[in-house]
């Protein structure tokens, strides 16, 4: 744990390659790349440079790289202007920055882990007077 209440960081420099599963409760960065799934109860940031290709569990995460997989987002997610995102998202906040690119499904709100489907909506009549 980090000294006088500071939040660790657990950090993939641009240099590295990382094949496997992360999880934990620290804050994750990552500016290179990572194939495996990321679980974590703090903040992931992918910078620019970064990529990542699995499923993602978070609580924030603020995007500005690539990411090939499903995120689970329990508060904030934001797709900065360089993101490139392909996959399905669930997060209670997203904000998407113009130039962003985005490529899957959303499901938005406090209960965007448990929604359900909207049920369809019926056909109205048309009547002739």
């Amino acid at each position: 744990m980090a000294k006088n209440g500071e939040q660790e960081i657990t950090q993939i420099s641009s240099t590295t390659t990382f094949k496997g599963d992360i999880s934990g409760n620290s804050d994750v960065r990552v500016a290179g790349k990572v194939n495996g799934s990321i679980n974590i109860e703090g903040e992931l940031i992918i910078e620019k440079a970064g990529f990542v290709e699995g499923e993602i569990k978070t609580v924030s995460a603020v995007i500005a790289g690539s990411v090939k997989g499903n995120i689970d987002c329990a508060e904030k997610l934001v797709l900065e202007s360089s993101s490139q995102f392909v996959g399905n998202i669930k997060t209670k906040q997203l904000i998407i920055q113009e130039g962003a690119t985005f490529q899957g499904n959303c499901q938005m709100g406090t209960g965007a882990s448990a929604a359900k489907p909207a049920a369809p909506v019926q056909p109205t009549k048309e009547v002739k007077l």
